[in-house]
């Protein structure tokens, strides 16, 4: 567009009209680069939808799990509440009217859980105690002001000035809520307070109040999520603040713990603590947590994808070494769920039997193709005749029907080996020294790596299950009969009618009398020849009656069911223990790429920067950075140039001789004549590069300033990447 005019002016002219560019969606991006794009659209469908179901279901348990500590932190609180109402005698001949009330709850180590269960406890102190809820971290109370601040502003829900009055009209000015500015002080939120008492009171004359919520005093709750991150004298402070203020302001503390409850004591002075009237809450431990959710979402047929035995170390060793957190460990199940449907595309068979029947007769030529070249399905082919390997090879709808009678089989087998190893864990795990491992997970990895009863750990624990008495071998079993009762499968039927059969018989009286005189009679009469004057011969040969004899003896009647019994279980273990990578078809419902997952949870930051910094081409994609032999283009960024340069170094460097390195090799990529006597010669711009190279070099922990020599800095890295 263009404008003539006699006078010089200004013309706005309207942009045109131009389509906002769409985003893409989840499904656009998992279908971009996907393998076998075909049925892209149905995998995703069956990854989302699984995924919902887990989402759930950890929702549920989650639930359940806090249910405990929070129905417990609720009736304190209401009867705290009562008390300061009523003036209740069985709380207030505890608590002195000056205390404020707090619960400390210690919720463990595992800090990234900690927002899921303050989100779950804010919600129901909401709908059933209070309204006057607020919630604060130790990083943005730096001070008691801003501590203070953060308060009001979420209690009042309006815009709080931490300077001074006179700029509350600036402040309400610059704000886009309704609200005005109010100046940060504990008076103002008594002012506030009171006013709302006192509208909720006349609202409705003559009513009664039918819910904590229509309380006349209903309390103020102060959450504090991370007590060992603030600082000591902020939190002193402000409690003492606040006790000036209980007569007027029904406040309430909930102090979050990671580590112990001697962190309050170790924070807060005696003259401080005694203003407070603590009561302890402890919350159940991580470790029994992933055990549930172990149980739960991994250890069922209920969900048909699953993880080989390497990927489910990878992810219980980043809990176990790195954050003890339940929830990463579940980001990290979905990770290998994403990438199991994104990166496989027979991963259209993994859903529920009847769906994966139908998606069998779906499947395309290629990828028929795919499945011949399965290593368990090659594995099963090769056991096959002769003919019926043709069959397999060469006829694709053949080979659809044995997928399908596959199929069956291995969610057969899945609905078979879960309670079979429960039943085992159930067994072993109080067995001494734990020889199959005290938690189930641990079986669980055991039976996934080789035939369990190959071990010399299931040998001992035959032999220590040998030991056990009759009433903890009878209580065992029938714990392993609940396990069984529930599974509906024709096979485990059969095993809960011989396991109840078995104990039957434990329940029946023994008649043991005659064949243990008989017994006794027969090693106390080597015995009494023994007492008689023989020879050297003659006592030999006593000796070894007495041996055979103890041989010969007849086992009682709870050792011959002790043995049946045993001989039983470990019939089920060698026929429905084995490991997945056995059965056929196995690769579209186990994700087994632990090196994928390893690479994205538990990542190397300062490996990636070595190998950026020494092969920038991979990272940039710019041709004129491709070099051989491991060697970097001195058209290359600075900071690459520097880092090569400081891998030639000693532990000491050299700034002027690293300068003169540098304008060097800069000024061969700018094409300057070497004969010429401007050729590496430093000027301010290629000194203001070198700085700020050397800057980020010692901003990313390469390099560091030392005071031995000023011209110098120190290395604190070796070797290159």
């Amino acid at each position: 567009m263009s404008t003539s005019s006699v006078s010089k002016g200004c013309f706005v002219f309207k942009p045109s009209a131009k389509k906002k560019k769409k985003s893409l969606s989840v499904e656009d991006y998992f279908i971009r680069g996907c393998e076998a794009a075909d049925n892209s659209e149905i995998r995703f469908q069956l990854c989302q939808d699984l995924w919902n179901r887990i989402v759930t279901e950890t929702q549920v348990l989650q639930d359940e799990l806090n249910r405990k500590i929070l129905d417990s932190l609720l009736s304190f609180i209401r009867k705290c509440s009562s008390t300061r109402q009523h003036g209740a005698p069985n709380w207030g001949s505890r608590m002195r009217a000056s205390e404020i009330p707090t619960a400390a709850l210690v919720l463990g180590v595992n800090v990234p859980d900690h927002d899921m269960t303050f989100q779950s406890l804010s919600d129901l102190l909401r709908q059933s105690v209070t309204p006057h809820v607020a919630s604060v971290q130790a990083k943005e109370c730096g001070a008691l002001k801003h501590l203070i601040q953060k308060l009001l502003g979420r209690l009042m829900g309006t815009v709080v000035s931490v300077e001074d009055e006179d700029e509350d009209d600036e402040a309400e000015q610059s704000s886009t809520r309704l609200h005005k500015g109010a100046h940060c002080s504990l008076s103002t939120l008594c002012d506030w307070y009171s006013a709302k008492t006192k509208k909720s009171n006349t609202g409705t004359p003559g009513k009664k109040c039918s819910s904590p919520l229509q309380e006349e005093q209903p309390p103020i709750i102060i959450i504090f999520k991370d007590l060992e991150s603030f600082i000591p004298r902020v939190l002193q402070d402000f409690i003492l603040i606040c006790s000036r203020y209980v007569d007027h302001l029904p406040l309430m503390f909930i102090f979050g713990i990671a580590t112990s409850p001697s962190t309050i004591q170790h924070m807060l002075p005696h003259s401080v603590s005694s203003l407070l009237c603590i009561e302890l809450f402890q919350s159940l431990s991580c470790t029994q947590h992933l055990s549930t959710v172990v149980d739960k979402l991994i250890l069922t047929p209920d969900f048909p994808f699953k993880l080989s035995g390497k990927v489910l170390q990878v992810l219980i060793s980043i809990f176990l070494f790195h954050d003890f957190s339940v929830r990463n460990f579940i980001k990290g199940l979905q990770l290998a769920l994403l990438e199991h449907f994104h990166s496989e595309p027979l991963s259209v068979l993994c859903c529920t039997k009847k769906t994966a029947l139908h998606n069998v007769t779906q499947l395309t030529r290629q990828d028929v193709e795919r499945i011949r070249q399965l290593p368990s399905f090659r594995r099963f082919v090769e056991k096959q005749e002769p003919q019926e390997r043709d069959n397999l090879l060469t006829d694709d709808t053949h080979l659809k029907n044995m997928c399908q009678k596959l199929l069956k089989d291995l969610h057969k087998y899945h609905k078979n080996y879960y309670p079979i190893l429960k039943c085992l864990h159930t067994l072993t795990s109080s067995l001494p020294r734990y020889p199959l491992g005290k938690h189930i997970r641990e079986l669980h990895l055991l039976c996934l790596g080789k035939n369990i009863w190959e071990t010399e750990d299931y040998q001992s624990a035959m032999k220590l299950l040998r030991m056990l008495a009759k009433d903890e071998l009878v209580a065992l079993l029938q714990r392993c009969l609940e396990i069984l009762a529930p599974v509906k499968s024709e096979r485990m039927k059969k095993a809960l009618v011989q396991l109840d059969e078995l104990l039957a018989k434990f329940k029946q009286p023994e008649n043991t009398s005659s064949e243990n005189d008989a017994a006794v009679e027969e090693i106390i009469s080597p015995v009494k020849n023994l007492q008689k004057k023989t020879d050297l011969f003659q006592l030999q040969k006593t000796l070894l009656e007495m041996k055979e004899s103890r041989r010969s003896k007849k086992l009682s009647q709870f050792e011959i069911l002790q043995n049946q019994t045993l001989e039983f279980f470990d019939c089920l273990v060698r026929s429905f223990l084995c490991p997945p990578e056995s059965q056929p078809l196995n690769e579209v419902c186990c994700y087994s790429s632990s090196a994928v997952v390893r690479r994205h949870l538990n990542t190397s930051p300062r490996t990636s920067i070595q190998a950026a910094l020494s092969s920038p081409y991979y990272y940039l994609k710019n041709d004129s950075l491709k070099t051989e032999d491991g060697t970097v283009s001195n058209s290359a960024p600075d900071i690459c140039i520097i880092y090569k340069l400081h891998l030639e170094c000693g532990r000491m460097i050299n700034l002027y001789d690293w300068l003169q390195a540098y304008t060097t090799v800069v000024s061969a990529a700018e094409g300057n004549d070497p004969d010429s006597d401007s050729f590496g010669q430093v000027d301010e711009v290629k000194h203001a590069r070198f700085i700020r190279a050397v800057s980020e070099l010692e901003f990313l922990g390469f390099i560091k300033s030392t005071k031995r020599k000023t011209d110098h800095v120190s290395r604190l890295t070796w070797g290159g990447c």
